[in-house]
């Protein structure tokens, strides 16, 4: 009877904390947003700290987003060839099959999961170990934001690199099915191509590349949100790094159920079929 006495408390206590922390965390990070935002619009960021970011972000993740692609697309053709050879007549669209898949989804949302994994993670451990040793106030008292100075640069970095990245991530995809389907499984080259271009539009690599310019702007805010706020020591930056990764792979998710939902609602708006 006692401990039962106990633990009701203690479950009010715990989820009363709990929800004052989710409260908290995400009211801060509007907050942190819309400074950033506040800065990106009123002042340009100074040529010096844009170009390091892009370099890092950039050509630094061309070689693990090229393997990720050209795999997405091997795969993606292995699995689907054996089922679509059940159906009489489906075999020809493999093709289009594949590449609808890498454009619209699998390119844009692994390409971010990997460079959630691979900047999202570098940026909250840069940014955290900053504020562990104290950069960040030195910025303040020298007269510098440190949003502007700091986050703003990792920003555009990530909302204008992650979608080329995806479009590297899309192409190497797209050779890696077309590989796999003509040379590996037989078919014909002539009819991949031409069922899988008659039916992937610019709609489809519109959609591909808003969602990636989406994704990036989150990781980019989550990343540098949670290094920005890191405590602890060198503990506090590591939980940075992870939960960097975590929501950054969350939200990847989450946004992408919803941005789908919108492009397909626009899409039957603009070409209702029947």
């Amino acid at each position: 009877m006692s401990s039962a006495a106990h633990a009701t408390p203690n479950f009010w206590v715990w989820l009363h904390q709990s929800v004052t922390r989710f409260v908290w965390l995400w009211g801060d990070a509007a907050d942190f947003t819309l400074r950033m935002f506040r800065w990106l619009l009123t002042r340009r960021p100074c040529r010096g700290t844009i170009l390091p970011n892009f370099h890092q972000i950039g050509v630094g993740s061309v070689p693990v987003i090229a393997t990720t692609g050209l795999f997405i697309g091997m795969v993606l053709a292995v699995q689907s060839y054996a089922e679509f050879t059940r159906f009489p007549g489906m075999k020809s669209w493999l093709g289009a099959a594949i590449n609808a898949s890498v454009i619209r989804e699998l390119g844009p949302v692994l390409a971010a999961t990997m460079l959630a994994g691979r900047v999202g993670s570098a940026l909250a451990a840069e940014l955290g170990t900053m504020r562990i040793t104290e950069q960040i106030d030195a910025l303040w008292c020298l007269g510098v934001n440190p949003i502007h100075y700091l986050v703003v640069p990792r920003f555009l970095a990530c909302a204008v690199l992650i979608p080329l990245l995806t479009v590297v991530a899309d192409f190497m995809g797209v050779l890696g099915g077309a590989f796999i389907s003509t040379q590996y499984f037989g078919m014909e080259s002539f009819e991949y191509w031409r069922v899988s271009q008659e039916k992937i539009g610019l709609w489809d690599i519109f959609c591909g590349l808003m969602k990636s310019t989406v994704f990036g702007a989150a990781i980019a805010i989550i990343s540098c949100h949670r290094g920005f706020n890191s405590s602890g020591g060198a503990e506090g930056v590591g939980r940075a790094a992870t939960d960097a990764f975590v929501l950054s792979f969350v939200a990847i998710l989450v946004l992408d159920f919803f941005l789908g939902l919108l492009f397909n609602g626009v899409s039957a708006m603009l070409w209702p079929r029947g």
